[in-house]
């Protein structure tokens, strides 16, 4: 008889487990949905805006190139750029390679 009382004891103690699972795991929930908006959300939005950026570019653009280059484009192609840092000096460069457009007439000596 002593081995039914504790086999009946055992069988409703998963339901107290179950719930305590749930609430164990809500803040884990929590925690990815704040990881979410706070780091992924503005991320991918940056993303975006520099895509746009890129494909925006057109002849005549002041540029600064992640290499720091700061230049004029002057051909724009698929895939690059021609930009001319100097007087009669043009580099080619990949269009990923942009990292800020400039204001108009920010490049004084071009």
């Amino acid at each position: 008889m002593n081995l039914i009382s504790i086999a009946h004891a055992q069988s409703a103690a998963p339901q107290a487990g179950a719930e305590s699972t749930l609430v164990s795991l809500l803040p884990i929930v929590v925690m990815f949905v704040i990881l979410y908006f706070v780091m992924i959300r503005p991320q991918m939005k940056r993303q975006k805006e520099t895509r746009a950026m890129i494909n925006a570019l057109t002849k005549g653009d002041e540029v600064v190139t992640t290499g720091g280059l700061v230049g004029r484009v002057t051909k724009v192609g698929d895939n690059y750029i021609q930009l001319e840092v100097a007087d009669k000096l043009e580099v080619q460069l990949q269009r990923s390679a942009v990292s800020m457009v400039l204001p108009k007439g920010t490049i004084k000596a071009v």
